[in-house]
């Protein structure tokens, strides 16, 4: 099935311009959800928004947003004069600034979107916007209204399109030093290095999705399933047990031999 597009509008840079549409990149459709009910009934829970004062219900048509500047003083503010906060950025992402890819650091990436051309007349103005980007391994940084909030946005190459992440907000970013200076500077034990390193090429694997899987989904479908087959819960697997509590560990050497050991050992990858 076709995902439709969030949102759709114009890529600018400088006099070049071509229409483009943006997908979310990410998708939390797959998880299990569950809905509230009345255990009595097995009806679905409904809510409501009702007047805090009344306890009277309050019609959609009759619901309005309110900026409060003192206690029970609000500033109403109707649909339309919110929709007509008509920024440049509600339809145009416009490249003003660029920056080395590498000179961004993680933090700062918050939700990641595809954008792809929108016309196919207008593919070749996004390919030449994508592709000088890539060539000289440049990010573009622009604005872009997102949820009535106008959000930095950083547009990256990627193939034959463009992933664009949204930006926190520099208030939203703490800084690393206040929780990091706290660590004593100890040299690491030239002893152990070795056997860190031994362990660490032994679990090397090349990246795939696998490795970020969610046994608690699983766990949850199994449970589902069951029910729907009035079976009894499935019991927990051999070897599943909690490791929340981990064994206290009298030697952080032993302790790595130990696993080392326990890798090498035949018929082990």
């Amino acid at each position: 099935m076709a995902v439709r597009p969030y949102w759709k509008g114009y890529l600018k840079l400088s006099l070049v311009t071509c229409p483009v549409q943006m997908m979310p990149a990410t998708s939390e459709s797959e998880k299990v959800r569950f809905h509230t009910l009345n255990r009595e009934t097995h009806n679905r829970v409904v809510s409501h928004y009702v007047d805090a004062v009344t306890g009277k219900e309050v019609k959609e048509e009759d619901e309005v947003k309110g900026y409060q500047r003192g206690e029970n003083d609000y500033i109403i503010l109707e649909d339309e004069e919110l929709e007509n906060v008509a920024l440049d950025s509600t339809r145009t992402i416009d490249i003003e600034v660029f920056s080395p890819r590498d000179s961004i650091e993680w933090i700062w990436l918050d939700t990641p979107y595809y954008l792809s051309p929108n016309d196919p007349v207008g593919e070749e103005a996004f390919s030449v916007i994508r592709d000088a980007m890539a060539a000289e391994d440049m990010v573009g940084i622009s604005r872009l209204v997102i949820s009535r909030r106008e959000r930095s946005v950083m547009l990256e190459p990627r193939g034959k399109g463009i992933v664009l992440w949204t930006l926190r907000y520099g208030d939203e970013v703490r800084d690393e030093q206040a929780y990091f200076e706290g660590i004593e500077g100890t040299m690491s034990d030239p002893e152990m290095m070795p056997l860190i390193q031994q362990f660490i090429k032994k679990q090397t694997r090349h990246w795939d999705s696998t490795l970020v899987s969610d046994p608690v989904q699983g766990k949850l479908l199994e449970i589902i399933e069951a029910k729907r087959k009035k079976t009894k819960r499935p019991t927990k697997a051999k070897g599943a047990e909690s490791k929340a509590t981990p064994n206290n560990v009298i030697s952080i050497m032993d302790a790595l031999r130990k696993s080392v050991e326990a890798e090498n050992r035949p018929g082990k990858r």
